[in-house]
């Protein structure tokens, strides 16, 4: 069994709400709803820490969610902060060498088949692994006046997405030496690649977009409403 780690601290946008994107209501819930449901509605999911700002005055005081305990702890303001208070709030039943889940709060539209095969094959790794897609797109590379300098190569290009799969104190353990280097690392695997480690990549569903605007938050609330 697999418990994850759901860092929520950041003050990130608000889209011009008084409240964090996180708890914006979206078919009658809060967002952060729908992203802990979907985690906790996999039968290998014991339970999940949320990781809160200390001054976070909307957490409606969730203790479980279908059956499975939801934790809470106060984070920092880096996501790294965040993520390392949320390990170290796992239960003890949570060994060094169990793996752990990290999700972003903001991507409410994960699949059971993608966390399916995270869990099947990253389990499987010695290091771990994360659901990504590869590019489709052409990359253009901007000069300082706006104009394309360069068109990029795709080729061998991913992008990352979240749940991240790693074994607990290694990603404690890397995660530290991102920090006392003081480099800011963007996701859990970035800390992993840093430690000298390969991550698996585990092809995942296009539609498990982080929400980061007001465009993406309909966009949510429309697949919700197509029931799809």
């Amino acid at each position: 069994m697999t418990w994850a780690v759901v860092p929520a601290a950041g003050r990130g946008q608000r889209f011009g709400a008084e409240m964090p994107k996180q708890y914006l209501p979206v078919a009658g819930e809060p967002l952060l709803a729908h992203t802990l449901r979907a985690l906790l509605a996999h039968a290998a999911i014991d339970g999940v820490v949320v990781v809160l700002a200390e001054d976070d005055k909307h957490w409606p005081g969730w203790r479980e969610i279908g059956g499975k305990p939801v934790l809470t702890c106060s984070g920092g303001e880096a996501r790294a902060d965040s993520v390392l208070a949320g390990l170290a709030a796992l239960p003890a039943s949570v060994r060094a060498d169990d793996f752990v889940l990290v999700h972003d709060a903001a991507r409410p539209n994960l699949r059971l088949a993608d966390l399916d095969q995270l869990l099947e094959r990253g389990r499987n790794d010695p290091v771990g692994a994360i659901l990504a897609a590869p590019l489709r797109d052409t990359l253009k590379r901007a000069g300082d006046d706006g104009g394309i300098d360069a068109t990029q190569p795709r080729e061998r290009l991913w992008r990352a997405f979240t749940p991240q799969l790693f074994r607990r104190l290694q990603l404690v353990r890397a995660l530290e030496a991102a920090r006392d280097a003081g480099i800011l690392v963007t996701d859990e695997s970035m800390a992993m690649e840093r430690h000298g480690a390969r991550p698996l990549l585990v092809e995942g569903s296009e539609d498990n977009f982080k929400i980061t605007t007001p465009a993406d938050l309909a966009r949510f609330r429309f697949i919700l409403a197509q029931g799809t």
